[in-house]
């Protein structure tokens, strides 16, 4: 049992615990906790019939964003991948409620100066192909609600926002809702990760 101890030596053996890294493909309407007070659906309440014992998110996703959340019990990789100084790649396909300008691209791509300092973008583009209110983003700032407060400073609204990339790991054969758990060359893309 969890209370059980196995010593050797006088020392205290702490039995280890399975690591386990699962990708969600997180849908809107799910918010990034382990539980919710006001009973809405938790990336938990998605992934713990998968799972023995508790992982948990690596950062957040708001809850009407879309896209891949890792979730794990690797405190180590948690920390690593959380930190600025190691500046996770991410990318997100962006739906603004009208086209972006070309001038605001300019501006975002130079820095905006947000209440709590600049965010900066490491690449912004159109996307390829697709109307000019379609959106691809690069960055690796962590900033709380950043992408969504960038474009609402120079008066746009996201009608979808969809992480598509996460620190080398991609959305590729994984549907919305759906999660699984990383391969194992893809564990050791992330634990050397620098």
């Amino acid at each position: 049992t969890d209370e059980d101890k196995i010593e050797y030596q006088d020392k205290v053996i702490k039995a280890e615990k399975k690591i386990v890294y699962l990708l969600l493909n997180k849908p809107k309407g799910v918010v990034t906790t382990m539980s919710d007070e006001h009973g809405r659906k938790t990336v938990w309440d998605m992934v713990k019939e998968k799972v023995d014992g508790r992982i948990f998110p690596v950062g957040r996703l708001d809850m009407n964003t879309t896209g891949l959340l890792l979730l794990t019990n690797d405190g180590d990789l948690t920390l690593k991948l959380s930190h600025p100084r190691h500046k996770v790649k991410k990318i997100y396909h962006i739906v603004l409620d009208r086209p972006l300008a070309k001038n605001d691209l300019a501006k975002i791509r130079d820095g905006i100066e947000l209440e709590d300092g600049e965010a900066i973008v490491d690449s912004i583009s159109y996307i390829k192909d697709k109307s000019e209110n379609e959106i691809g983003i690069e960055l690796h700032m962590g900033k709380n609600r950043i992408i969504r407060r960038i474009f609402e400073a120079l008066d746009y609204s996201i009608v979808r926002l969809d992480r598509v990339y996460y620190a080398g790991l991609t959305k590729k054969d994984l549907p919305r809702g759906w999660s699984r758990f990383l391969e194992k060359q893809e564990i050791i893309m992330l634990k050397h990760f620098s």
